[in-house]
This record gives C-alpha cells, structure tokens and sequence, in this order.
C-alpha cells in the first residue's frame, strides 16, 4: 500500500552534516535533512524534472510511472509504461523513457501519449535501454546494458555488447556512441552541452568524455573510481552518483562526501521543485528528498 507523506517528515537521525563531510556538508541548506517523501512502492527509479518542478519517477515492478506534485500530492501519470527505467524530460515538455519491456526508448507526451523513438540498431533490437540524457540541442544519448527481467523477451543480449547511444535531434540518426564498456548504466551531461558522463556500473567506474559536434564522444577520461545505477549534476560541477546511498564528487572526480539512505539499494536522483534545488533520490521501496543550496545543472534532470 502506498504511504505518502505530503507534509515531508524528518526521517528519524538523520541529520545530513553528521553524515556528510567537508564541502559536501555546505552544499545542503543549512537545517535541511533528509526527508522520505512516499514509500510503499516495489521499486523506484528514473527520477526527472518537468518544467513546473514535479517530479515524475517510475516504479518499474508495477509497471507504471508516478508523479509527485509541488502540493505534495502523489498520482499515476502512466499505466502501463513500458517498464519505464530511466527518464529525463525535453525542453518541449515530453517525457524521454526509457521503456525496457520492448526494448524501446519512448517519448511521452504531456497527455500521455506515447512515440517509439527508436526500437533497435543494425536490425537487432536494443538489450534494455537503461538511463538517458537529453542534451541542449535535443539530442540523446542513452545507456543500453542487457539485465534478465521477469517481463524480458531475451534470454541473451540482442546486442554484440553492452554500448552507449546517441540519437540526433531530428531523430534520423542513431549510432553507437561508445563501445568498450563493460555495462554502461546512469548517464548525464553537462548544461552546454560539450561533457558526457557515464558509469560502467560493473567495473565500479565512471568516465567523462567530449562531446563533438556530430554527437560522437572522443578523450574518454576517468572521472572517479566508482560505478552508479543513476546520476544527475548540479550548477557547480558536481556529480552525484548512487548505489549505497548518494555519493558526490567534485567537479575534478575528488570524492566530497556522502548522503546515507536507509534503504538497500538507491537507484536514481533529480533535482525538481519550483527553484530546482530539491534533490530527489529514487531509493529501493521508497522516494526521499533534501533541500539544497545549489540548484540542479539540467533544467530536467
């Protein structure tokens, strides 16, 4: 059964500067903790933004994706959704999705109607797109590692590999972006447009790489030593990566500190709310929050 809690109670003992260190600690609102915003879900993911501050996330198990008002209130936005996974809005107001359970990448209107973006690569479908940014100019770029789903159609990967995606912003071109990762997962990029993150979730690694004009990536750079099933940037260049809780690293990959959830496992974060400067944190059965003194990167994500 789903408990939302619309006044945004404080989670009992935990205060977030007795958990985050150094600079880390001065990027939360002085006073702010850690809220649980809703839980009773099976499993939330995919976090994202829409141009008034709601948050919209799904919960994949259900097969539905969920939506978190500025008044607190909670409501299905779609049923069913492809087993949604990923999602990040456009600047026209479409949810981006990335729907797991055809192997497609949706686009979602505002009314709910739904778009195959794409579907498959050199004739064979997608593994599973996973997680997905939506750059300045209204390109994609997409993370498709293969995981065995209860509602999968493949017993193996369709795909050679395991690969990074991008699509143009005209959606005419589709190419494999990188290859020589292991199992590609979150993905962001930064507000101009010029640097693509994405973490190779099972090699405990992230990289940053150029984005060049024509979409393609070069001068792929370690950022920091640790994988991350989502991620999402703020207005200084920070990263924060998931997994055990949300782990945040400077602009320079230096590990600043870390934000403990009590759930096993967080899948997601976004920034929202009217100034976009909620974090959102997609945990497990549940959706948590904490007020911040930076504001998100991406205007939806």
């Amino acid at each position: 059964m789903l408990f939302a809690v619309f006044m945004l109670a404080h989670v009992a003992g935990l205060g977030i500067c007795a958990n985050v260190r150094g600079q880390a600690c001065d990027l939360i609102e002085p006073g702010a903790t850690l809220h649980k915003v809703a839980s009773g879900f099976n499993f939330t993911e995919g976090p994202t933004r829409d141009l008034a501050g709601n948050i919209l996330f799904t919960d994949q198990p259900s097969n539905r994706i969920v939506k978190f008002s500025l008044n607190g209130d909670i409501s299905t936005f779609l049923y069913p959704a492809g087993r949604a996974n990923g999602m990040c809005f456009d600047a026209q107001g479409n949810l981006i999705a990335c729907a797991e359970e055809k192997n497609e990448l949706w686009s979602i209107a505002p009314d709910g109607k739904v778009t195959v973006i794409v579907s498959e690569y050199a004739g064979r479908p997608f593994n599973g797109p996973n997680d997905v940014w939506v750059a300045p100019n209204g390109a994609l770029y997409f993370t498709d590692p293969f995981y065995r789903r209860a509602w999968g159609r493949h017993e193996h990967a369709p795909q050679s590999g395991e690969h990074v995606y991008y699509v143009s912003p005209d959606r005419k071109r589709v190419i494999r972006v990188a290859s020589d990762l292991q199992k590609p997962n979150g993905i962001t990029g930064t507000p101009d447009g010029k640097k693509l993150f994405v973490a190779d979730i099972a090699t405990g690694r992230t990289w940053a790489f150029d984005i060049q004009p024509d979409g393609s990536l070069t001068n792929k750079t370690l950022f920091c030593e640790l994988g991350s099933d989502g991620m999402t940037i703020d207005e200084e260049g920070n990263l924060y990566l998931t997994g055990r809780g949300v782990t945040i690293f400077d602009k320079t990959g230096r590990k600043i500190g870390h934000i403990e959830v009590p759930e096993p496992w967080t899948a997601n974060v976004s920034f929202g709310g009217p100034e976009h400067r909620t974090l959102f944190i997609t945990a497990s059965k549940s959706l948590y929050s904490i007020r911040l003194r930076v504001r998100g990167a991406n205007p939806a994500k």
